[in-house]
């Protein structure tokens, strides 16, 4: 990390055009939630008894879930593999993390009928439920995104609490309390990061095998008993290039160096990871003989070809090139065609691909399902823009600029 700037504050203006457009998302996106719990799921999605996920599980969850995995790779490649000169993007690929599953637990307050029971499974266990433990995975590993970016908070405000007024006697107190903090979790954070790998490795490949009690309803291109290792390869394969994307897109956004000295080796891991997971893909196809499914003009044929085509071996090709990985701009097309590989194959299992059998009519997405799904990832956009602004998040350098 030497090479790099220290973590710091971004001093950039926070009010631009594109922070206005993702407050016109989440203000649009505002009265659709309210509509939800005033009148029910029925009021705003077109869910039914044969379709009881949507969008809003498609998306917001199962992808919200995968592509927050650069968290947990980065780490364990950063902390556990003592890689250390990908320090550089580990607090954004962590920020990355936290709001994304804080996206996930956002969704499914919105999506579960009874809302007011999602703290049912922390009291009332089922150990033979995958869907248990798929639950009990994620709210665990939130609070320790949570905890890992503590220090991030403490980093910025140690030394500087000065409270107001009557207030102010609350200063020595805060500081203390900070202090403290960054004491104790210096020492025992490489617990809450080994923790957080094993739990995100349990979580992915569980929200695979939630559809493996389907095999009636889920297209046979998509439904295997590998799903949960074709899940959990797949999250493991996009955490590096979702680091590469949103790294790109903050400090082109920001006029910040391009990491590219950080970047271009760490795609080099990402060649091997979708080598794998394409292998396994193509291979479980050929052996389970679903090939036959590739070109009989279906939707579902053509959501896999095109999943397969643009997200898996057109990105795979690419990055072998050293050229590419070497140019800024190709390297980010790459990257954006993975993560939107991983973004089909999660829309493609929990929504193309799946087929109840005595559905009266097709899944399409209502406009307030839309709505609420493209307001939580403007809020998300936005949290990260705030964290990036005022706390010590990136160290890049401003780029050079060209006389």
């Amino acid at each position: 990390m030497s090479a790099h700037a220290k973590p710091a504050p971004i001093e950039f203006k926070f009010w631009t055009p594109g922070v206005m457009v993702m407050v016109a998302f989440m203000v649009t996106g505002l009265p659709f939630v309210i509509a939800r719990y005033v009148g029910g799921l029925a009021a705003v999605t077109n869910l039914d008894n044969t379709h009881p996920w949507g969008l809003w599980i498609g998306i917001d969850v199962a992808t919200g879930v995968a592509l927050a995995a650069g968290g947990f790779t980065t780490a364990a490649l950063a902390h556990i593999f003592g890689k250390h000169q990908y320090e550089a993007v580990t607090r954004p690929a962590l920020l990355t993390a936290m709001l994304g599953y804080t996206l996930v637990a956002l969704g499914l307050a919105i999506d579960v009928g009874r809302t007011w029971a999602l703290w049912h499974p922390i009291i009332y266990w089922q150990p033979d439920s995958v869907l248990f433990e798929v639950a009990m995975c994620v709210i665990i590993y939130l609070h320790i995104l949570y905890i890992e970016f503590i220090p991030i908070v403490v980093e910025r405000l140690k030394g500087k609490i000065s409270l107001p007024g009557p207030l102010g006697s609350f200063n020595n107190t805060i500081e203390a309390l900070l202090e403290l903090a960054d004491r104790i979790l210096g020492k025992v954070m490489w617990l809450f990061i080994i923790a957080g790998v094993v739990l995100s490795c349990m979580h992915q490949s569980g929200l695979g095998s939630l559809m493996l009690i389907a095999p009636t309803k889920l297209h046979p291109l998509w439904y295997t008993p590998i799903l949960p290792l074709l899940f959990l390869t797949s999250a493991i394969t996009v955490g590096y290039p979702m680091v590469v994307f949103e790294t790109t897109v903050a400090t082109s956004s920001l006029r910040l160096d391009g990491e590219m000295d950080v970047l271009t080796p760490l795609t080099r891991i990402t060649i091997f990871l979708l080598g794998i997971y394409m292998c396994l893909k193509m291979g479980d196809m050929v052996v389970r003989g679903t090939y036959v499914y590739l070109l009989d003009g279906t939707a579902q044929s053509k959501a896999f070809l095109v999943e397969m085509l643009v997200g898996v071996i057109i990105p795979w090709l690419m990055l072998i090139s050293p050229r590419v990985r070497r140019s800024r701009r190709a390297l980010f097309i790459a990257c954006t065609l993975i993560v939107l590989g991983v973004v089909l194959n999660r829309v493609n299992v929990f929504l193309v691909g799946f087929q109840p059998p005595y559905a009266e009519k097709a899944y399409f997405p209502a406009i307030g399902e839309m709505a609420v799904t493209a307001a939580l990832i403007a809020g998300l956009m936005f949290i990260y823009r705030v964290c990036v602004t005022y706390l010590p998040v990136l160290s890049s350098r401003p780029q050079e600029v060209s006389s």
